[in-house]
């Protein structure tokens, strides 16, 4: 009898175990599947968010692209509604986002592929690193000659980790830069990582976050800010229409076109002589400010140009044919490093430039001309390297996620004067 008991016993205690075992194993099983049913919940809604977030961006860059569109002004300034206006651009309600968007004007920076070595020299960080001035000159000519301290194919073709061939040509892109020998992520991006021209808690703190910045509570942008190679204007007026090449029209068209008097068409026409190199030509120091009173005995005889006259007319005239000017740097737009860099180092006129369209909108060379602080001497040292309208334009969008927080980024440089506006280049960042 006590066998038997026993032996019952021990089988009830077999069959305790299994069930605890069979419980455990459910157990585990359950917590398993209820792991794994988050963890596809979560990769559900983070797939549904990229998407969302993506969507949300679009919407952001044709809302820039719209901006940019309806921006009817004569000159593009940092004044504009596309630019200055928080309203359109910040923290708009998208769905379950919010989307910031930030403009750029590409025609607010020096451009790498037009841009002397004296006027890259004179960037921020730049004259330290002579060198990499060399090598951006070598990457983008067309011959193999390598500059003193530069970088040619060879440079290239020897990298240890992975080897690439110099472009030799325009750059394409301006993170083609990084490509080019000597130059960092630290002096490409500065402290401005995420470009949206404020100084962040990481970009602040030293080493312990990248970007590794100084910590002075100034933000210190990197060459991304002050160099591009998308920038180029239509040679057109504020109007959209062609300009008077002064070198080819006759008396008559110039007189008629430009509502100038005859005596200065006669003018303009007598002293072309081979051709006018820059409109202006039509100028210098002795040039009066007003158009001086005529008799009606002396109508037909030829009239100097004065300054004012000049700067009615400055935006409608030209010397050159050609549809497309790359590389011309807005005076309204650019800030005052690249104004310094354009004047290769004259920082008197770059602050006065500044100062003159701090009082107003530069509409055109001939309001630098009418400037007190600008003489026609400097005006003629920078007329034919500036523009006061702008073509192209970068927007930066970054969608956020009301529910979790998540973001998604884009870049899109856009030429605004194509409609409805065509994508020269377009980058989506982490989802993060």
């Amino acid at each position: 009898m006590d066998l038997k008991r026993t032996i019952q016993v021990h089988r009830g205690g077999i069959a305790l175990v299994a069930v605890l075992w069979a419980v455990m194993l459910l157990t585990a099983l359950v917590t398993v599947l209820a792991k794994t049913s988050r963890l596809e919940t979560r990769i559900t809604l983070a797939s549904a968010e990229r998407v969302g977030g993506k969507w949300a961006c679009r919407a952001g860059i044709e809302t820039a692209i719209g901006l940019l569109h309806d921006d009817t002004t004569p000159a593009d300034s940092l004044t504009d509604l596309w630019s200055d206006n928080p309203t359109d651009c910040e923290d708009v309600s998208c769905g379950k986002f919010l989307f910031t968007i930030r403009v750029v004007d590409e025609s607010g920076k020096l451009n790498l592929n037009t841009a002397t070595e004296k006027q890259l020299l004179e960037l921020p960080f730049m004259e330290a690193k002579k060198e990499i001035v060399s090598a951006i000159l070598d990457w983008r000519d067309q011959d193999s000659d390598q500059r003193a301290n530069g970088a040619e194919i060879g440079y290239y073709r020897n990298q240890v980790e992975i080897p690439y061939e110099i472009r030799n040509g325009n750059f394409l892109t301006i993170r083609e830069l990084l490509l080019v020998k000597g130059v960092t992520r630290e002096y490409f991006y500065g402290e401005d990582t995420n470009f949206n021209g404020e100084l962040d808690f990481n970009e602040k703190d030293g080493g312990a976050r990248w970007p590794l910045d100084n910590e002075d509570d100034v933000l210190d942008e990197g060459w991304i800010s002050y160099l591009s190679c998308y920038s180029y204007v239509r040679n057109v007026d504020a109007d959209g229409e062609e300009r008077i090449n002064i070198n080819e029209a006759s008396e008559e068209e110039l007189e008629e076109s430009l509502m100038i008097s005859k005596g200065q068409a006669k003018w303009i026409v007598e002293n072309r002589g081979n051709g006018y190199e820059s409109i202006t030509d039509l100028i210098n120091d002795n040039s009066p400010s007003e158009p001086a009173e005529v008799k009606e005995s002396e109508r037909e005889r030829p009239q100097p140009m004065d300054l004012t006259t000049f700067a009615d007319i400055s935006d409608r005239i030209t010397v050159k044919d050609e549809e497309i000017q790359v590389g011309l740097v807005n005076v309204n737009t650019a800030p005052r490093e690249v104004l310094v860099a354009l004047t290769e180092g004259d920082e008197i006129l770059a602050d006065n430039i500044v100062s003159l369209r701090d009082s107003m909108d530069i509409e055109s060379v001939g309001d630098l001309a009418l400037g007190e602080t600008i003489t026609v001497s400097d005006v003629k040292k920078i007329a034919d390297k500036i523009t006061t309208r702008s073509s192209v334009f970068t927007v930066y969008c970054t969608a956020t996620s009301v529910q979790t927080g998540a973001k998604v980024t884009i870049e899109v440089v856009v030429d605004r004067d194509k409609e409805p506006g065509q994508i020269l280049y377009w980058h989506q960042g982490a989802f993060h």
